[in-house]
Parts: C-alpha cells; structure tokens; sequence
C-alpha cells in the first residue's frame, strides 16, 4: 500500500509541479542563485513528504557539524536510492548531489536535479568525467555544498567500499572542507523489500569536518582512508541503536 501511494504521489507531483517548474524558470532569468535554494525548497518539501508516506522515520545526529553559510563537500556511504531523501531533508542549502549520468535520462528527475545544479558522473568516459569533478569545484567555489559516494556505488555489505581519492579533489581544489555522513539502514525503505517500500528508521550522523587546508601533503594524501575510517566506524556506532 505504501508502495502505491507513493507512486500516486510522484505521478500527481509530476503534473502540478509544472507551473512550479515555470516560475523557476523565471526566478533563473532574474536571479539565477535563487533558482536551485527555490528549487530545493520544494523538493525537499516532496521528499520529507515520501517520507513520511513510506514511513521512514530519520534520526539526525551531528546537526552543529551542518556548516551553514559555508560551501563545503559532503562525502557520504551509498545504500539506496533514500540517501537522496535523506540528505536533501536534512543537509544545508544550497546543495547537489553528484548522480550517475544515467539519470540524467528521467525527465521526472532531471528537469529538477538540474535546477539545483546536480552534477551528472559518467563514469565510462575519463573526459567527462574530469569534466563533472572540475564543475564541482566551481560549484563549491561559489558557496553550493556538493554530496558525493567516494565508494562509487550502491554498496549493501557490512563493509565500506574503497573510497575513490579522485572523489576528494573536490574538496582539496576549492579549499572546502569535507563533512563525513554516516547513513544507516537507508536501504531497509526500498532495496532490501524490492519492489516495495518498507517503513524503517533511519539515522544519519554529520560527523566533524575536515579541513583540506589544515592537514599535511601526506594527510593529504590518505584523506580518502581517513574519511571511510570515520563513515564505518560512525555506521558501526548507530547500528546498535537499530
């Protein structure tokens, strides 16, 4: 039933939220930095609302670790589709998520993705790719937060994947610092019960940040380790409390 009305809602949110996409449309041709903070604002609007629906309940822990008025990169574990939920929820503004480039083929998504300036990752395509991590920065540069899975992909195991270094030139080029999110137990709302969505609860954790300018070459060096070192030992802690 769950399941049901939440593809309801998405079909009606689809069709009334195009006068909705218009007036963005026009907020960008006057001010273009207010079109991804109203953008972001409704969907975050839509996505608590799924939530709920889905009966999804989140624990937020670390909320003083959510830097506000500051741009920085927020590198978090991958387990379902929810993360999105999740982080757009319960992160800052504005913010983009950084999305395998076979999104960017869903009307229903993209046409808001790339209103909030989410970043479209081909990971077949070394040029295109480069390309993605060298918008981030100017993302980042110009004060809007990026989320990003260092481990690459949806990852269902009790162990973290590897986290990608490449993935961390966002942060170490703009001179932002990197905010670990600790996500569990995403992928018990919808992967684990496929096709249907399951009511769970959720806890995410904004751990302490880390800033690239601080650490030494060599730190430098094994950010990638540092930052799945606190992700898996966070997912570890909260697990208890599931």
């Amino acid at each position: 039933m769950r399941t049901v009305i939440v593809v309801i809602y998405l079909i009606l949110y689809y069709v009334f939220s195009i006068p909705a996409w218009i007036v963005g449309w026009v907020i960008g041709k006057i001010n273009p930095d207010m079109k991804p903070r109203y953008a972001q604002t409704l969907i975050r609007r839509a996505f608590k609302d799924i939530l709920f629906i889905s009966g999804v309940k989140v624990t937020v822990k670390g909320q003083e670790n959510i830097l506000q008025g500051e741009s920085a990169m927020y590198a978090f574990n991958h387990r379902s589709y929810f993360d999105i939920l999740v982080g757009y929820t319960t992160g800052p503004m504005p913010l983009a998520f950084v999305s395998k480039d076979d999104l960017a083929h869903i009307p229903l998504i993209t046409r808001w993705m790339k209103y909030m300036k989410c970043l479209f990752l081909d990971r077949n395509d070394i040029k295109k790719g480069l390309q993605t991590i060298l918008e981030g920065i100017e993302l980042l540069k110009s004060g809007h937060s990026v989320f990003i899975a260092p481990e690459g992909t949806r990852n269902h195991g009790e162990e973290l994947l590897e986290f990608h270094q490449a993935s961390f030139k966002l942060a170490d080029k703009s001179h932002r610092p990197i905010v670990p999110v600790a996500m569990n137990n995403t992928d018990d709302a919808f992967e684990n019960h496929f096709p249907w969505i399951h009511s769970t609860h959720v806890i995410v954790e904004y751990c302490k940040p880390i800033y690239m300018d601080e650490l030494e070459k060599t730190e430098k060096k094994h950010v990638a380790e540092k930052v799945r070192e606190i992700i898996g030992e966070t997912v570890k802690k909260n697990a208890a409390e599931l």
